[in-house]
């Protein structure tokens, strides 16, 4: 298999096609490292269980990482695109579900490919030593932590900067680059509310889990609303709510799913407090026979981005692309591990890529205006996410070659 950048689109396309959960990108890491191979990487597969790690060595100097995620989500594609996902799965719990890179970590593989064979081919533009990490299990919040934990620093050498890219619904062509806080820190929360079953015609002889789940789901809406100040962020999600198997049955149990973001410590333990709050007092209102019981699934912290770098790594961009191009998006809540990567005296460098079809935007006069059209677009996550091919991997591709260049001199 080639390793040439012209095929890029057909990769991405095959990518789409064939999505993996996390760690399960068994055919995504067979590719990325035979890609690797061909381009002279040292290349190392099984990292962190399903992670690609390849190393590029081009005198001495220092080393920039720089870093894709693999992994896929349990969604049914909707987008009707040619090369739209039919694939299935197996989660983590045993069950079949639809997969799809409702995410476009399809694209952030892509362009790390990319990337990596402009660089491989114009060695006389740096100097030091390249990184390249292909990382599982980002949704999941595991990947990084598996990798880091698999000895990956030990094994590769440790970092200079950390470098890396999200595709977004903005317009393809531009970068959003922001310092200081730039993605939230994530907690994933299951909670188990514990009932008493009965027959659906005489609810008094239960108590009814249903019930008890939708008043806690209510209720922990009024955290952010009332119980943050308005100069404060977070995002309370209720991602999922199982309970009952028919109409007739009062079941024991229910379980909901929460997600929550934060860029502030302080904000963060206020928030978590006040959902175990929530969660025992609704329990209790109830009559509920047992305590419920909250466990912690995933936590990573916020992605830092370091402003010094963030402004050298801007000012290549400008230079590179053109002024005008680079925009700051604000804080992000979406969340990444990648920051785990980072760590003191090694700064991350973390921005948005555009997917959004330009044409979308044509006319538009104001930052307000194209807000608002991004509002409107299917978002990350989203059945009908589907990012433009291009001038999305074109751009993605120069970002990463671009940045890695610039913490690389020659």
């Amino acid at each position: 298999m080639t390793g040439n950048v012209t095929d890029l689109p057909d990769l991405y396309r095959d990518l789409h096609s064939h999505p993996e959960l996390a760690f399960q990108e068994e055919r995504t890491a067979g590719i990325v490292a035979g890609r690797l191979r061909d381009l002279g990487y040292e290349t190392a597969t099984g990292v962190g269980r399903t992670g690609v790690v390849g190393v590029l060595r081009n005198g001495a100097g220092p080393t920039a990482l720089l870093r894709a995620d693999m992994d896929a989500l349990p969604v049914t594609e909707r987008t009707g695109l040619p090369y739209a996902s039919t694939a299935r799965g197996t989660d983590g719990d045993g069950r079949e579900v639809p997969v799809m890179h409702a995410c476009g970590h399809d694209v952030h593989v892509t362009c790390l490919l990319g990337a990596a064979a402009e660089l491989a081919a114009n060695r006389s533009s740096w100097r030091g030593t390249l990184l390249l990490v292909f990382q599982p299990a980002e949704e999941a919040g595991q990947g990084a932590r598996a990798m880091l934990d698999d000895g990956l620093f030990d094994r590769f050498g440790t970092p200079t900067v950390v470098l890396g890219q999200h595709v977004a619904p903005i317009p393809a062509g531009f970068l959003g680059l922001r310092s200081g806080p730039a993605f939230a820190a994530s907690d994933a929360l299951r909670v188990v509310l514990y009932g008493r079953g009965a027959h659906g015609s005489r609810p008094e002889t239960s108590v009814d889990p249903v019930l008890m789940a939708a008043a806690t789901v209510l209720r922990l809406q009024g955290i952010v609303s009332r119980e943050l100040a308005a100069t404060d962020t977070a995002v309370v999600t209720v991602g999922a709510l199982h309970a009952g198997t028919k109409e007739n049955i009062i079941p024991d149990e229910a379980e909901l799913l929460v997600s929550v973001r934060t860029f502030d410590s302080g904000v963060r333990s206020r928030t978590l407090d006040a959902i175990e709050r929530i969660v025992r007092g609704e329990a209790a209102a109830s009559g509920a026979p047992r305590e419920p019981e909250i466990s912690l699934l995933t936590s990573f912290p916020a992605v830092i981005n370091d402003a010094a770098a963030c402004d050298r790594v801007r000012e290549a961009f400008d230079s590179f692309f053109g002024p005008g191009l680079v925009l700051d998006p604000g804080p992000v809540t979406g969340s990444e591990d990648v920051g785990l990567l980072a760590g003191p005296g090694v700064p991350c460098v973390y921005w948005l890529l555009g997917g959004a079809d330009p044409a979308l935007f044509a006319g538009v006069a104001s930052v307000a205006e194209a807000a608002e059209i991004v509002r409107g677009l299917p978002s990350n996550h989203s059945p009908l996410f589907a990012p433009v091919i291009e001038p999305t991997l074109r751009t993605g591709v120069g970002a990463l070659a671009c940045a890695a260049r610039t913490w690389l001199p020659a």
